[in-house]
């Protein structure tokens, strides 16, 4: 077997003269890219004594065993359950717990929670929060499964009175955000979403494709694209229900 060298500096000793170079990341640094994670991300998941071996994987199929965020026993999955699936068995049946449906739908906010905010994602808030009023105490909303682990998911915006949530998705200075198994995942968030009774409004600009009947495709975020929003908003939820939190509407009550 030829040991190979890849240009993320994973894989054979750079000493050995027989590895074959190779100029692309290795297939676990590519997966990372794609799914916006990071390594250190992972190495703080896996199991101690298999820190130092992650370190230094390549490979998608290598399976390990990883620690629950919730306490819960150690499970064993491959690298790339982990960075797709949905966490451990027992978080999962959790998620399906009647005392976890009781609560799926429901926006709460979640202490302590980071998020990367874009300066376009918070123009969007900013001009939004012109047209109706924001509830800015609520940042995520229980699920009915678990996403990436969690039974919650945490939208770009909220609007908890109409049960509609909202999402700015562009490709980034990679021009490879929100593609691949990235858009996937954002459409297993919408699907999880929909199954509590949440709408998902998607703005999907910088040349990014529609992902149904509630995207909204733009070269950029303009007045004109909330506007659209807004209108989305009256057609999912009528007109009576957007007007009832219209910044206009809350002004004279």
């Amino acid at each position: 077997m030829v040991a190979v060298r890849f240009h993320c500096g994973h894989g054979a000793d750079p000493a050995d003269p027989t590895a074959l170079a190779l100029r692309r990341p290795c297939p676990l640094c590519m997966l990372i890219t794609e799914t916006h994670r990071s390594r250190g991300e992972l190495l703080r998941k896996v199991a101690p004594p298999q820190r130092a071996a992650l370190a230094a994987e390549t490979r998608l199929g290598a399976e390990y065993q990883w620690l629950c965020p919730r306490g819960h026993d150690r499970f064993a999955a491959t690298v790339n359950e982990m960075l797709t699936g949905t966490g451990c068995a027992k978080c999962r049946a959790n998620a399906a717990a009647p005392a976890a449906l009781r609560e799926a739908g429901l926006a709460f906010m979640k202490p302590g929670l980071r998020t990367r905010t874009s300066m376009t994602e918070q123009r969007l808030r900013a001009m939004l929060g012109e047209r109706i009023r924001l509830h800015h105490r609520v940042n995520a909303v229980h699920i009915a499964r678990t996403f990436f682990g969690r039974s919650e998911v945490w939208p770009d915006i909220l609007v908890p009175q109409l049960r509609i949530a909202i999402e700015y998705d562009d490709p980034g200075r990679s021009r490879r955000a929100h593609l691949g198994l990235k858009e996937a995942s954002d459409l297993e968030k919408d699907e999880a979403l929909a199954e509590v009774g949440w709408e998902v409004i998607r703005i999907r600009a910088g040349g990014l494709e529609s992902l149904g009947a509630n995207s909204i495709v733009c070269r950029a975020l303009t007045p004109a694209v909330v506007e659209a929003v807004v209108d989305r908003m009256r057609q999912l939820r009528g007109g009576a229900a957007v007007d009832a939190i219209a910044v206009a509407a809350s002004a004279a009550s």
